[in-house]
């Protein structure tokens, strides 16, 4: 993108501008519930692609914290598709890095060893990496983001320099989650306040400092995670779809995925696995009991899960030919 720039004379392509101009709406309509995030993850991607970054550092960096299932994570997942073609966030877990050693398992350990790090940016020019729970990595390990942030760039055990300079950065952390959920009355600049006041005091400042945006994100409510319910349901009909199994999910069903999905304090996570396990098991239950492999999705009557109503059920394909050539028929005579 930044060479693109430079070719003309920092004039942006209008595919890409096109690809800009539709970031904010793009994010809010993945992202429930993270309204005063979105913005302010929108502008720092904007500069990123329009060439405004540092040409030492990232394009950008965030820290994104707040409690589990609240959408640090898919909010990564969806920016990181939409500006990288479907791509995927290069994800490093840090409850894994934990030890002294863990320095080690990034970069390598002899000049034969790139390192896991080297190894998953070998070849890849652009994009986004991801160090989830970065509260849980050991100091050395903290060190080397401390070089990415500043420099751009690190060194390899074999010598190799790994290059920042395309990729957004991404950490994620739960500090403070304790906080966001015993908060419900606050109003949520002091949530935020204090939940980054906390970060400062976990967290290296001089880290912290480095990192172009620090957001807390809230914690969902039940409208919210109704909303997100409906949203999955959608997601759901059209992979099942895919699959040849064509399903309407009915409002008594929806209300009943709601209640079974609903956490306080996991947010969405469960209603994914909710949404995902009870459409699957109504279909998978019909199939196997010889009934259809889609129709109407309703409460099972007296029991707690869900069902495919077997009164709604459309036509076989077959038979619906059948009565379009006997309707073409009688009209003939």
């Amino acid at each position: 993108m930044v060479s693109e720039l430079i070719a003309n004379n920092g004039a942006l392509p209008e595919s890409r501008a096109d690809v800009l101009r539709g970031l904010g709406r793009h994010l809010t309509s993945r992202i429930r519930g993270q309204a005063h995030a979105l913005d302010r993850v929108a502008s720092v991607l904007t500069r990123g692609e329009m060439g405004f970054a540092h040409p030492r550092r990232p394009r950008g960096s965030f820290l994104f914290v707040g409690p589990t299932g609240v959408g640090k994570t898919e909010t990564t997942n969806v920016f990181t598709g939409y500006l990288f073609a479907d791509a995927s966030p290069i994800r490093f877990d840090m409850s894994e890095y934990q030890l002294q050693k863990s320095v080690d398992k990034l970069i390598g350990e002899t000049a034969n060893d790139r390192g896991l790090l080297g190894r998953a940016l070998h070849g890849v020019r652009c994009g986004t990496v991801l160090f989830d729970e970065i509260e849980k990595a050991h100091t050395l390990v903290l060190d080397l983001f401390l070089q990415i942030l500043e420099d751009g760039r690190i060194t390899l055990a074999t010598g190799e320099t790994l290059d920042f300079t395309g990729f957004y950065v991404v950490f994620t952390s739960n500090i403070g989650s304790a906080e966001v959920m015993r908060m419900v009355s606050a109003p949520f600049a002091t949530v935020e306040r204090t939940v980054l006041m906390r970060v400062c005091q976990l967290l290296r400042p001089e880290l912290v400092g480095r990192i172009t945006e620090k957001i807390v994100f809230a914690r969902l409510d039940y409208a919210t995670q109704r909303e997100i319910c409906e949203q999955l349901i959608g997601a759901e009909r059209v992979r099942l779809g895919a699959l040849g199994h064509e399903i309407e999910v009915a409002p008594d069903a929806v209300e009943f995925l709601v209640r079974e999905g609903f956490h306080r304090s996991l947010g969405a996570r469960p209603m994914r696995g909710a949404v995902e396990r009870y459409l699957q098991d109504a279909i998978a239950r019909s199939v196997l009991d010889g009934g259809p492999n889609g129709g109407r999705i309703v409460v099972a009557m007296g029991q707690d899960r869900l069902a495919l109503d077997v009164s709604v059920t459309r036509q076989p394909l077959f038979e619906q030919h059948l009565d379009l050539d006997l309707e073409r028929l009688c009209k003939r005579r």
